[in-house]
């Protein structure tokens, strides 16, 4: 396949069939100003934008006045910045701000911001009042790519990553795309691990096209970024339109986070970004693909050298001192939610770029561990 790139000015929308939880996805530049994006919304007399302390400076009052012609109040929550805090704690700050504003069954919630921001406001809307709608508004390449589109919300337990929420739809996701170039460099690149991830397990050409572009991407070209993200969300509408809750084919999405969340969980969250321990649970999920038999050497190699060139590591931590290190992360990626009856199973990709889920002997992913961590 050929990319053709669409001019940054265009405004691209996709949908996420899931019958009467459809919804759209809309990618274009300056939308947050853009009050015919919101005209579609459900009616409500509040809407309430939960963001953090970083992005609430730079969009928040954007999006307010943006917002203002189609709710009568718009109230704001803002979080405090940063993995460590998807917790329970600051789940509470939602709830308490929902209570304390009188926020009906028809509150509209907007999640402005990454990841961290997007699952939280998604699982406060699909616990508050049992069920209020809620609109993710994503302001990092990780969320625009992947955390913000299929309906996976949640927060974090200091056992394992992500093991606590709900499966609850947006009624539409929109991504701006001027809103990257405020990202630091180190987000940029933790959000190219989730662009990288679609070609190994789902789009080939689309890998390719990847290691074309790369340096196109890591200077935030705008028609290179765009394609980038319009196609991540094409791919992961067509995963999450077959599969919504993860009964099968969505679980390929998951290629380098069964490594990824135990470098998290083990390092404490925060230490590395999101993206950074993806990237490099790719490379040991490439590796342990390659122990199978699944996929040549020479592919394993081309994918660290891409995922070194967006500026990821490729050698993992180590979570523990000596032999007790292998114990450590397959201690942590027995919590995996993929797990079943204790055993750990890893997405694999072979050289057709097609994924497997897959159990590999403990003695083997023990040694890709070792070997990952040299």
């Amino acid at each position: 396949m050929t990319a053709v790139f669409k001019t940054s000015s265009a405004t691209h929308s996709l949908r996420i069939e899931l019958a009467d939880r459809s919804y759209p996805i809309l990618i274009g530049t300056d939308l947050l100003e853009q009050s015919g994006v919101w005209q579609s919304l459900p009616a409500a007399t509040q809407a309430v934008i939960v963001t953090n302390q970083t992005v609430a400076p730079i969009y928040l009052d954007r999006l307010k006045s943006a917002l203002l012609p189609r709710f009568p109040k718009v109230q704001s929550v803002i979080l405090p910045d940063g993995e460590a805090y998807k917790n329970w704690e600051t789940l509470q700050t939602i709830f308490d701000a929902l209570l304390s504003h009188a926020c009906d069954r028809k509150t509209l919630l907007l999640a402005l911001g990454g990841g961290v921001v997007g699952d939280m406001t998604g699982f406060a809307a699909a616990c508050y009042m049992r069920g209020v709608p809620f609109v993710q508004v994503p302001t990092t390449l990780l969320a625009q790519v992947d955390s913000s589109v299929g309906g996976k919300t949640g927060i974090n337990h200091p056992l394992g990553k992500n093991m606590i929420g709900a499966f609850y739809q947006p009624v539409q996701v929109v991504c701006d795309l001027s809103t990257l170039h405020t990202l630091p460099e180190r987000e940029f690149s933790a959000g190219l691990a989730e662009v990288i991830k679609y070609g190994p397990i789902y789009d080939l050409a689309f890998l390719a096209w990847i290691e074309r572009h790369i340096d196109d991407l890591l200077q935030r070209q705008p028609e290179a970024l765009a394609y980038a993200v319009r196609r991540s969300c094409e791919i992961k509408a067509a995963v999450v339109g077959a599969d919504e809750r993860e009964s099968g084919l969505r679980a390929i999405l998951n290629f380098g986070h069964t490594f990824g969340h135990a470098i998290e969980a083990g390092m404490g969250y925060g230490a590395w970004l999101h993206g950074e321990a993806v990237g490099c649970g790719m490379v040991m999920a490439a590796r342990l693909s390659h122990a199978v038999g699944l996929l040549q050497e020479e592919r394993v190699c081309a994918l660290q050298a891409l995922i070194q060139r967006a500026g990821l590591p490729t050698v993992a931590p180590r979570l523990a001192d000596g032999a007790d290190n292998p114990s450590a992360y397959l201690a942590l990626m027995r919590v995996d939610k993929k797990a079943e009856a204790g055993a750990i199973r890893f997405i694999l990709v072979d050289d057709a770029g097609r994924a497997h889920l897959m159990s590999v002997a403990d003695q083997r992913v023990a040694e890709v561990i070792e070997a990952s961590c040299a």
